[in-house]
Parts: structure tokens; C-alpha cells; sequence
């Protein structure tokens, strides 16, 4: 069964939107998403692979240089409606 919370699509702040593209997404799909772009600029640190690199557009949504795979969630959460 999955969470009707977690596949509902949510409204994407247009910083988000600059990363991942137009919404509405659900959560799944946003950080599925994210994942795809974090990969293919390779914001992954090379020393610790759970932490991401932010590039222009993410330190915009992160508001900060590098956060870990579980405050990326948290911090992207403030970007949904």
C-alpha cells in the first residue's frame, strides 16, 4: 500500500521548479528527481557519496554549500505546497 500523503503531487516553488522542472510532483517523484540532477552534474562528494555537492541552482533551494541525503528531504520539504 502507499502512502496517499507521499503520491499526492504538491505545488513546487519556482526555485525547485529551476531544478527538476514544472510541478505539480508528489514528494516521490520530487526527490526521485533530484537524485537524476544530482547525479548527472555530479554533486555527489567523492569522499562521502551521502553528502551532495550543491551547485548554483541547489544552494538556492538548500540555501547552504553541502548537506547530507537526509537533510536534503527536509530542506527540499519547505519547497512543496
Amino acid at each position: 500500500m502507499v502512502n496517499a500523503a507521499l503520491s499526492k503531487p504538491l505545488t513546487l516553488s519556482p526555485e525547485l521548479e529551476a531544478v527538476i522542472g514544472a510541478g505539480p510532483l508528489p514528494r516521490t517523484e520530487v526527490v526521485k528527481k533530484l537524485w537524476e540532477y544530482i547525479k548527472k552534474h555530479d554533486l555527489q562528494n567523492p569522499a562521502n557519496k551521502r553528502n551532495i555537492l550543491a551547485d548554483e541552482k541547489l544552494r538556492v533551494v538548500f540555501g547552504k554549500d553541502e548537506v547530507t541525503m537526509f537533510e536534503m528531504t527536509k530542506l527540499v520539504s519547505a519547497h512543496l505546497k
